[in-house]
């Protein structure tokens, strides 16, 4: 069983480096870049939408929210554009950081949606 999650890890590692590289591509429609950036920069961001220490719905978006929108990236992906990206992460991987400015977006969305509820409630 671990190997067996080692390689998907490893698999999405991959998928996430050949997302980058279509990304970077300059012949990437614009719908797939705006994915292709919410969809790195979550997979970057050290903060997670759905904070983990939230029981059963913390692992929610390692588990669904995270897979779903690369499906959804590389389903806009023009086939030939994918296939060059996924060529080149094998020959050249990076080493993605995590991303601070995400990290930021995400504390923005959190404080967005606590101001709502106490105006929601008061």
């Amino acid at each position: 069983m671990l190997d067996s999650l080692k390689a998907r890890a490893a698999k999405l590692k991959r998928e996430l480096t050949a997302l980058y590289y279509a990304y970077r591509d300059p012949r990437s429609p614009k719908a797939s870049k705006i994915a292709l950036a919410v969809t790195i920069g979550y997979a970057l961001s050290p903060i997670d939408l759905i904070p983990d220490f939230i029981p059963v719905l913390g692992y929610l978006d390692d588990l669904v929210i995270l897979p779903a929108l690369i499906a959804l990236s590389i389903r806009l992906i023009p086939p030939d554009i994918l296939e060059s990206a996924r060529e080149r992460a094998d020959r050249e991987p990076v080493r993605l950081k995590p991303s601070r400015i995400m990290a930021a977006v995400f504390v923005a969305i959190w404080i967005a949606v606590v101001v709502a509820v106490v105006r929601a409630v008061f």
